[in-house]
């Protein structure tokens, strides 16, 4: 009886990745009843980190109020603590995200990542030795101030009076104070999930790229690169550290930079810290069939997605892998030489989006039992 890894990736307003495994279970057991099926539930780095590491580890959820991206603003957020209780993991969407800011109301220059801190002061308090964060769909361009601030950082300006964290007083910073900086945090290891390359300022910055959909005029733009150029250069007086040029400090508008200023961070791409941590490779090497999958796949899904993830391990050990999406895009036929031995669209005919997205989970079923049967004859 063959064995079977599925990992697929949440496909976004349908399915969680924990429901895609479900969904795909059902499709192989019509044709193989006995099978042994391993779930994986896997992401990238940005939305559903959180739920796949929870589910894959057998962990659990911490929810709290937070301070949201903007000021006076309490939301709900929560983060995972993993099945080893030792490891924290966090996604900053869920105390700083866009998705919390109405369009008519989004400023970089006023939203903060203070509600982040919040969320890791909150994940040091259960004994933890090792803190993931997942860094996409922020709010904000602080460079990570208001977050540091949450973890007692004190940002002075040149009269000697606290700033509020914000990409707005970055220019007004005159001196750093981490005295009161946590010291839990060097104890603690750091690893930031982000597939985002860019560095904290200039052309390719956070706030030339990411300002725009946050809300920044271009007048606002050029203030938030100033700004976190300046940042940047009182770090390096007052920590002693060089992070505006490190790849992936402009992540998030500038919260990697940040973390890594202000904590023992290091930087790795989502889906291979989500890779290792649920032991993705070991449970590929005893399989025959590996399934994965997204929302939508193209060209893009190999600069880091977790398809191509899932596909480099399993390439490595030579187990073919079969992927579905909801959308299947341009250049498609790209990813076969990334390890993808099939793809496979899920939607069986005209429909809204609506109605796509609510037939997921049959969709999926039925892809994977007719996937299933390929194999069977094989």
């Amino acid at each position: 009886m063959p064995k079977f890894v599925l990992a697929p990736d949440s496909f976004k307003e349908s399915m969680s990745a924990k429901e895609v495994c479900q969904a795909m279970e059902k499709g192989i057991r019509k044709v193989y009843p006995d099978a042994e099926i391993i779930h994986v539930p896997m992401a990238d780095g940005g939305e559903g980190t959180t739920d796949s590491l929870v589910d894959a580890t057998h962990g659990r959820k911490e929810v709290l109020k937070v301070q949201g991206p903007l000021p006076h603003q309490t939301v709900d957020a929560y983060y995972g603590i993993l099945g080893d209780g030792k490891t924290a993991v966090i996604e900053m969407a869920q105390a700083s995200g866009l998705m919390l800011v109405a369009p008519q109301e989004r400023n970089p220059l006023i939203t903060n990542t203070y509600g982040t801190g919040q969320l890791i002061k909150d994940a040091l308090n259960h004994d933890i030795d090792t803190i993931i964060i997942g860094i996409g769909g922020s709010a904000t361009v602080d460079g990570g101030m208001g977050m540091a601030q949450a973890l007692g950082a004190i940002f002075l300006d040149k009269n000697g009076h606290e700033l509020t964290g914000n990409g707005e007083n970055l220019l007004k910073i005159s001196k750093i104070d981490t005295t009161h900086l946590d010291p839990r945090l060097q104890k603690t290891q750091i690893i930031i999930a982000s597939d985002v390359k860019n560095i904290l300022t200039g052309p390719d910055g956070a706030a030339f790229v990411f300002g725009p959909q946050k809300g920044a005029n271009p007048q606002q733009v050029q203030q938030l690169d100033q700004g976190l150029q300046h940042f940047s250069n009182i770090i390096v007086r007052d920590l002693g550290k060089q992070v505006d040029q490190i790849p992936g400090s402009g992540a998030a508008g500038g919260l990697g930079a940040g973390l890594l200023a202000f904590t023992n961070a290091k930087l790795q791409t989502g889906v291979e810290i989500v890779a290792q941590t649920v032991k993705l490779a070991e449970k590929i090497a005893q399989a025959d069939y590996v399934f994965t999958g997204e929302g939508g796949m193209d060209f893009q899904t190999k600069f880091g997605k977790t398809p191509f993830g899932v596909a480099q391990i399993a390439q490595k050990a030579g187990k073919p892998v079969f992927a579905e999406a909801g959308y299947l895009g341009e250049r498609i036929e790209e990813l076969y030489a990334t390890g993808i031995t099939a793809i496979f669209g899920i939607v069986d005919k005209a429909q809204s989006l609506e109605e796509s997205l609510k037939a997921g989970p049959q969709n999926i079923a039925r892809t994977t039992e007719n996937i299933a049967r390929l194999i069977k004859i094989n």
